[in-house]
């Protein structure tokens, strides 16, 4: 029982201690200088939910992108798809995307890391995977990217779509896989 006493003594004299390091603003000196408050430009503020994409914050500037849909036709199942989406910083300000994320994994987005000046151009790369998307006579597909960055609205979209077929063959090997899990 003394121990345990003895440890609570302990701990509250630790935070006390530590407590005390910290400056409150009747021991700040008047003449050193003012930190701002405000957030940097062009800053990137962490997401709250770790699900959500960081989103800058700072001078909003614009995007507009050359085409925000791409229809790729119709391919054969396991082909890998790329698209190259332009767009501009029609804005006044550097143009800052924090993330471009696609509504499944089959579509990985590639976006500049770097802030884009107002005026320039940039390119965002969207490859889709249709592997086991694809059924016999096709089925269609449409997967969306949304970039987030210091604009407002802060999310922009694109869309990749297209039919994605399986052959005979693919087909009758799914079957063949099928079949062997289920006996």
């Amino acid at each position: 029982m003394k121990n345990l006493g003895f440890l609570m003594a302990l701990c509250v004299l630790l935070m006390a201690s530590c407590k005390s390091d910290t400056p409150t603003t009747s021991t700040l000196s008047t003449s050193a200088p003012a930190v701002e408050a405000t957030t940097k430009a062009n800053e990137v503020k962490p997401a709250n939910n770790p699900l959500e994409a960081a989103v800058p914050v700072g001078p909003v500037t614009s995007i507009e992108f050359t085409e925000t849909e791409y229809d790729f036709g119709t391919v054969t199942e396991g082909e890998k798809v790329t698209h190259v989406y332009k767009f501009k910083n029609t804005g006044q300000e550097p143009l800052i995307i924090s993330n471009a994320k696609a509504t499944c994994g089959c579509t990985v987005p590639n976006w500049p890391r770097e802030p884009i000046a107002p005026g320039a151009d940039g390119e965002l790369t969207v490859v889709f995977d249709t592997k086991n998307k694809g059924k016999v006579g096709g089925q269609l597909q449409t997967k969306r990217v949304t970039v987030t960055a210091n604009t407002d609205p802060v999310n922009s979209y694109v869309n990749i779509k297209g039919k994605v077929e399986r052959t005979a063959a693919q087909q009758a090997e799914k079957d063949a896989a099928k079949a062997k899990q289920a006996g």
